[in-house]
C-alpha cells in the first residue's frame, strides 16, 4: 500500500484529498504547514508527497528544496494555477510532476502510481553487463545506480527515469512528447516543461559543464539525445 504525505493548508482541500487517496488505497498522512511536513516525512516515511506550493510560514518552494537536501521521495506539487514561472520554478526545486487544483482524485493517484513506477526497471537481460560506462558516467541498471567520477549521484525517480530512457539508445533523437510518455506517462499539452526542467536538473547532477553538454545534447526545435564525447 503506497504510503503518501500531503502538506496543504486548507482543511478542506487537505481532508478531502486524505478520503480520496484512502479511498485509492493509499495510506496517507496529513500536514498543513512546511515545518509539520518536513517532522511528518521524517517519522511517516512516505513513498509519495503532495506538496501544496502555496503555505503559510515556509513557502512550499522552500519545503521542496529542503527535502531534496537528503530525500529523494518522488513529489508532486498541487498549484492553484497552472502559471509557467510558480511551475517551473517548483520543478527546478526538485518536484517530479505538479498537478493544478482542484484536483480530481482519480488524476492525482494515476501521478502517484505513475511516479512510483519511475524507479522500477526491467531486469538485465542475461549476459549483458550489470553496469554500462559512458565516459565518466556509470550507469547500473539493475541495481538503479548511477556514479560520475567514481561518485555516487543522488537523482529523483524523473531524473534516474529520464537518464535510462535517454541512455538505452545513444544517438537517437527523442521529442519532448516521447520523453514525456515515457518518463512521466502523459504528455498534455504545454508539459514540455517538464522534460526541460528535468534536463536541466539532471545536467547539473552528473557533472555537466553549461552551455557544454558531455552527456545530454539538445536537439533545437525537437528534443534531446544522449550520447558521451
Amino acid at each position: 500500500m503506497p504510503r503518501v504525505l500531503i502538506i496543504e493548508d486548507d482543511r478542506a482541500v487537505r481532508e478531502g484529498l486524505r478520503l480520496a487517496l484512502r479511498r485509492q488505497g493509499h495510506e496517507v498522512d496529513a500536514a498543513a504547514t512546511g515545518e509539520d511536513g518536513l517532522a511528518r516525512l521524517r517519522s511517516f516515511r512516505p513513498d509519495a508527497v503532495i506538496l501544496d506550493l502555496m503555505l503559510p510560514g515556509m513557502p512550499g518552494l522552500e519545503v521542496c528544496r529542503r527535502i531534496r537536501v537528503h530525500d529523494q521521495v518522488p513529489i508532486i506539487m498541487a498549484t492553484a494555477r497552472g502559471d509557467d514561472t510558480d511551475v517551473v520554478v517548483g520543478l527546478e526545486a526538485g518536484a517530479d510532476d505538479y498537478v493544478v487544483k482542484p484536483v480530481r482524485a482519480r488524476v492525482l493517484d494515476a501521478r502517484i502510481r505513475a511516479v512510483l513506477r519511475r524507479t522500477s526497471s526491467p531486469p538485465a537481460e542475461y549476459g549483458t553487463p550489470r553496469t554500462e560506462h559512458h565516459g565518466d558516467l556509470a550507469i547500473d541498471r539493475a541495481g538503479l545506480t548511477v556514479t560520475h567520477q567514481g561518485v555516487p549521484v543522488a537523482l529523483g525517480p524523473s531524473e534516474l527515469r529520464l537518464l535510462l530512457v535517454l541512455s538505452a539508445s545513444p544517438g537517437q533523437v527523442f521529442s519532448r512528447r516521447q520523453l514525456l510518455e515515457a518518463v512521466w506517462e502523459h504528455s498534455y499539452h504545454g508539459d514540455a516543461r517538464l522534460v526541460d526542467a528535468c534536463v536541466k536538473r539532471l545536467r547539473s547532477k552528473i557533472g555537466e559543464v553549461p552551455g557544454d553538454p558531455r552527456y545530454i545534447h539538445t536537439v533545437r526545435g525537437f528534443g534531446y539525445r544522449f550520447g558521451a564525447r
